[in-house]
């Protein structure tokens, strides 16, 4: 019995038109992606007319123009917010918050605060101005 010798031919796998499909999902994905711009809006909130002085039950968190927030006379920082109010509302019995906020105070920072009196199991929480608060 006669054998042939055996040419080995090199076996390649063509990725061309992979690398094809893979530029046209980009493309696709680019195309399709809307992107969104954050907005700097500077609201100014009015003062309402109709305002009235807020209970001095109500525990106080008090927001200033730089956005640092007080909880008794003492800066406080956002994380520890919902447990040091939980604390002062089993000790008080009231469950009424009252963030004291200034005009200059950016909406996100408020918005924080207020979300953070909420996890604490605040069932009131109210906003308002220095001038809408009186004296607590």
């Amino acid at each position: 019995m006669r054998y042939r010798a055996r040419q080995e031919e090199e076996q390649r796998v063509d990725i061309s038109p992979l690398i094809d499909m893979v530029f046209i999902l980009l493309i696709f994905f680019m195309v399709s992606t809307t992107f969104v711009r954050d907005m700097n809006l500077d609201l100014e909130r009015p003062a309402a007319s109709s305002a009235e002085v807020a209970s001095t039950k109500a525990i106080r968190l008090y927001i200033d123009s730089n956005g640092d927030t007080f909880l008794d006379g003492q800066p406080i920082r956002l994380w520890v917010i919902q447990s040091r109010l939980r604390e002062m509302m089993q000790s008080s019995g009231s469950e009424q918050i009252l963030v004291v906020t200034d005009e200059d105070v950016p909406s996100g920072r408020l918005v924080e605060v207020v979300d953070q009196a909420r996890r604490a199991g605040a069932g009131d929480v109210g906003v308002a101005t220095v001038a809408e608060a009186g004296r607590g």
